[in-house]
């Protein structure tokens, strides 16, 4: 089933560079408290459980919204769902910038984080339309990837650059001025697509996705703060409940929201489970290294942001080189795993004293390792769904990113909570090892 409208000129002149600084945007957003935390967390008076909603509030609007947005993308246009993802994530950076507190700064981060899902799923599914098959769709796809970790590059060093110079809210009127910027360009030079036949709005699956998976990551979130909360547990509960209701519903749905017969296939199968895998033992991880290495080892936020640099910046390079390795995506995925299980061992050291030359080879590798990821992971996300699906395809991907690297950085605060920063650290790097050396054995037995 193809699309209404076919990849004009103007598209294809468009597509890449306009497309792929969502993603750019999107991670410089996420990114942009992993640097600033303690400076943050100070100014807005947050209490015990402050500094953890501060990081993981966007992830549960991210999540929360992405496979939702993802169809509405294909169903009424992808152009229209980015433009409109656009100004609200323009609207929420400004009320981030202004927050008095806490309880605000988290309502404008859950906001961009919608806003974000709506402007990554659109986007991706715009690039999936230009570049329907072929060497031409890897190479955008890599091209598309690479802009994950250059964003996350970009994030916590603007706002370790910023905080220095004047404030950690000023980063977040650059972040305003850069939503405004895509809109724009995007609402004038991007053609529209869609699905040339429309499935009708999935209230019921819509209403019960958005609220399971939101139950889900707030009871992760809430979690870092003590498992046996009765707010942990009813979470949790609510969670289970509400998926279980979702899968029962969409099974009897003739035009469901997620068609649940693309669990069937091996390459839908890798790509979600990888992603899922990728955002617990490479986001979650290192989101929060930064904090270990600030409290543990006396680095500053400027300094933090540039040894991490090292790994997404070589993750920003190898995604832009990945159309030269020529392997099919699932390989490239269990090599970019495999090397990030590899890098990770430098990381080991983090947990007595710190050695730099380990801890940078360390990012070198694992960084390395990330670039085939973003690139293999962006690829599998459109080519393991129907063509007229790719946006669907793309949230169903970044949902399952987004849900892995909440539940990866809960794992590690209740880790080192229990076992303490040393130990603790330890315990999560050498988890992260297994993971992604166990998940890249997984993948390489998938044909692509």
């Amino acid at each position: 089933m193809s699309s209404v409208t076919e990849p004009t000129v103007l598209l294809r002149r468009w597509t890449l560079p306009v497309a792929s600084s969502a993603p750019f945007l999107v991670m410089t957003n996420f990114s942009l408290p992993m640097a600033t935390l303690p400076q943050t967390a100070r100014s807005l008076g947050a209490g015990p459980t402050g500094p953890v909603w501060i990081l993981g509030s966007i992830a549960l609007g991210l999540s929360s919204l992405l496979l939702v947005a993802g169809g509405l993308a294909d169903d009424h246009g992808r152009r229209r769902v980015l433009v409109t993802g656009g100004w609200v994530l323009a609207a929420a950076s400004v009320l981030a910038a202004v927050s008095p507190n806490v309880a605000v700064f988290v309502l404008a981060r859950l906001v961009q984080g919608g806003a974000s899902a709506a402007v990554l799923a659109a986007s991706l599914g715009i690039v999936g339309h230009a570049y329907p098959a072929g060497s031409e769709r890897v190479r955008a796809t890599g091209r598309y990837g690479a802009m994950i970790g250059l964003g996350t590059t970009a994030g916590p060093l603007l706002s370790g650059l910023i905080a220095t110079a004047t404030s950690w809210r000023a980063a977040y009127w650059l972040m305003a001025a850069g939503a405004l910027a895509l809109t724009v360009v995007s609402a004038r030079t991007l053609d529209e697509s869609r699905a040339a036949a429309p499935r009708r709005f999935d209230v019921p699956g819509v209403v019960l996705l958005t609220l399971g998976v939101a139950a889900l990551v707030a009871g992760v979130i809430e979690g870092r703060a003590g498992w046996s909360r009765p707010v942990v547990e009813w979470a949790f509960a609510a969670a289970v409940v509400l998926i279980a209701a979702f899968v029962a519903v969409e099974r009897r749905r003739p035009e469901p929201l997620l068609d649940l017969e693309l669990f069937r296939r091996p390459l839908f199968l890798v790509a979600t489970g990888g992603a899922t895998v990728v955002g617990a033992a490479v986001v979650g991880l290192l989101s929060y290294l930064p904090t270990v290495l600030q409290e543990a080892h006396g680095l500053t936020a400027l300094d933090t942001a540039l040894l991490f640099a090292v790994w997404s910046g070589l993750s920003f390079v190898t995604s832009l080189l990945s159309r030269h390795v020529r392997l099919s995506a699932a390989a490239r995925l269990a090599l970019g795993l495999g090397l990030s299980a590899a890098g990770y061992t430098g990381l080991l050291s983090l947990a007595a004293t710190l050695s730099l030359p380990l801890v940078i080879a360390g990012l070198a590798v694992s960084g390395t390792g990330s670039g085939l990821i973003n690139s293999s992971i962006t690829h599998l996300a459109i080519e393991s769904v129907p063509a007229h699906r790719v946006s669907m395809g793309s949230g169903a991907n970044n949902t399952a990113r987004y849900i892995g690297s909440s539940l990866g950085a809960a794992g590690i605060a209740a880790t080192i909570g229990a076992a303490g920063l040393s130990q603790g650290t330890l315990i999560s790097v050498a988890a992260a090892i297994v993971l992604t050396g166990l998940t890249a054995a997984a993948a390489l037995l998938v044909r692509a």
